[in-house]
């Protein structure tokens, strides 16, 4: 949810990426409550995987917000150690079963 008030200072000529942004993050969240539903172990992994995939588009974004100086060079650091955190939860996640 963080995501959400550093995207509201987002230039709003960039509306495309900050609504993929949006759409990533929530698709994330979405996959997460999805796959602790799940029973079967190899399509949890498989849904798992895809958060990983997912996360690495959120981190990409980012990337990008940063090199077209729509964001600092610390918010970019600090996000991408958040997801950091995040996808070494996922795959422990995967690990643990």
């Amino acid at each position: 949810m963080s995501l959400d008030s550093f995207l509201d200072n987002y230039p709003k000529k960039e509306l495309i990426m900050k609504d993929n942004m949006y759409k990533c993050s929530y698709e994330i969240l979405e996959l997460i409550y999805y796959a602790n539903q799940l029973d079967d172990i190899n399509m949890k992994m498989d849904i798992q995987k895809k958060i990983v995939s997912k996360l690495s588009m959120l981190d990409f974004y980012l990337e990008r917000s940063f090199k077209l100086h729509f964001i600092s060079e610390k918010q970019c650091l600090n996000k991408s150690n958040d997801l950091l955190v995040i996808t070494k939860m996922i795959y422990g996640w995967i690990k643990n079963g």
